[in-house]
């Protein structure tokens, strides 16, 4: 006589993530390992930044989070920011379209709690097995007259609709913006059967 059994429970989607895991891993692998060290020449102190990465279509991620947030940093000397903010991305790939993209928000809290935008920007992640040092330049929209006047007092200011466009080059230089301070980070890259694949850096 036939006997049903079933699978224990969770086995079925184990079984899929090993499958996607061996399928991607026949690929050209980037490994990214770092941290996001803090910044410079911002206005004032009490910073902290939010993080993310994008890619194209003919990458995948094996392991890692695609987006995060540092730690409020209030340095004594209000000079810079510190957060050795770890990063670990492990992707796939067939192709070099869509090279990872880092992008970036600097927000500055108050002593009240309130959080203003400091300033937006974006790296690409380096195409060369090694350690980088990185400074990641970054701007602010400007507003008109009357939401310039209104920033001193009240604080705030204009945010992006769309965060696509920080990394986005034809729409962002249509805005009118200000430069703001820099962004330092540290960068370790390993590439992987890139040769194998015929995908040259």
């Amino acid at each position: 006589m036939y006997r049903a059994t079933r699978e224990p429970s969770g086995s079925c989607c184990l079984k899929s993530h090993l499958f996607s895991y061996f399928l991607y891993r026949e690929m050209a692998e980037v490994h990214l390992i770092g941290q996001i060290i803090g910044a410079t020449g911002f206005p004032d102190h009490s910073l902290f930044c939010k993080w993310g990465v994008h890619t194209g279509l003919a990458w995948k991620i094996l392991s890692g989070v695609r987006e995060g947030q540092t730690q409020v940093d209030i340095p004594q000397n209000h000079e810079a920011a510190y957060w050795s903010h770890p990063i670990d991305l492990h992707f796939t790939t067939k192709g070099l379209q869509g090279w990872p993209k880092l992008h970036f928000q600097v927000w500055h809290q108050d002593s009240f709690g309130r959080n203003e935008l400091y300033g937006y920007g974006f790296c690409h992640i380096p195409t060369s097995p090694g350690v980088h040092k990185i400074d990641c330049p970054t701007w602010r929209p400007v507003g008109t007259i009357r939401e310039q006047i209104s920033q001193s007092f009240l604080g705030g200011g204009p945010q992006l609709k769309n965060p696509d466009v920080i990394y986005s080059g034809a729409d962002r230089y249509r805005l009118q913006t200000v430069a703001m301070g820099n962004i330092h980070l540290q960068l370790g890259l390993i590439l992987r059967n890139f040769d194998k694949y015929g995908i040259e850096c």
